[in-house]
């Protein structure tokens, strides 16, 4: 029988941050190994499945986090229950940014499609950022990539009708590549796009009808992104 661990446990471990395949878009890309032997906190790295919750929102602060691969969303709740995904976080982007300069996380951070992370003690953070100024200018083109990401999603994703919003949702989450994309729940997708789950639904089904999108799998989709981003243009 497969042994169950907690998420805490999961972290436990030392990470081989020198040897990192995306180090050099990562968070630490700057730092040389004499930086390394500032970090007395092990550096934790984890897989984690779809609906795990990195953080909670008010949650005291104390790492941040490294996407390497997979999908987070960044939550934040009304005063309804209801919740609006105000972020998505995909491969080198980092989360929980905001406890660098304030005491607790701004939102709730949760895995919707399976994601390796890494995660970095706040003080270990704060000091070498201190000493290594090329961590100081990468942090801070990170936060200036977060206003904007922020930008674009209310322009985007927030406004327009209903088929522009998703068209520009496909495009934000496709392989320019393969053309391909996972997509999630469509309960995810209205909270995204701020609309009804119905909406986002009849949305999808039509850009099928129409073959704008090939259903490959769940959730799985083939995109004609010339046409897609017709839409989006509109």
């Amino acid at each position: 029988m497969k042994q169950k661990v907690t998420l805490t446990q999961a972290w436990q471990g030392n990470a081989d941050c020198l040897h990192c395949a995306i180090r050099s878009s990562a968070l630490f890309s700057g730092l040389t190994e004499k930086d390394f032997e500032m970090i007395h906190e092990p550096v934790g790295q984890v897989t984690l499945e779809p609906g795990c919750v990195i953080y909670k929102e008010g949650d005291a602060g104390h790492h941040l986090f490294t996407v390497r691969s997979g999908l987070v969303k960044l939550v934040q709740y009304l005063s309804d229950g209801t919740q609006r995904i105000v972020r998505l976080a995909h491969s080198t982007d980092v989360v929980g940014l905001e406890i660098l300069v304030a005491d607790n996380y701004a939102h709730e951070a949760i895995v919707l499609h399976t994601a390796e992370l890494c995660r970095y003690p706040k003080d270990a953070v704060n000091l070498l950022s201190q000493h290594n100024p090329v961590l100081h200018k990468d942090l801070m083109t990170r936060w200036q990539k977060a206003l904007s990401d922020a930008d674009d999603w209310l322009t985007r994703l927030s406004t327009g009708p209903a088929k522009k919003r998703v068209a520009n949702l496909l495009l934000r989450l496709v392989d320019k590549e393969t053309t391909e994309c996972f997509l999630f729940g469509r309960d995810d997708v209205g909270s995204i796009l701020n609309i009804t789950v119905e909406t986002a639904s009849r949305v999808i089904a039509e850009f099928k009808r129409e073959g704008l999108i090939e259903q490959l799998g769940h959730n799985h989709f083939k995109l004609d992104i010339a046409a897609l981003e017709a839409i989006a243009a509109g």
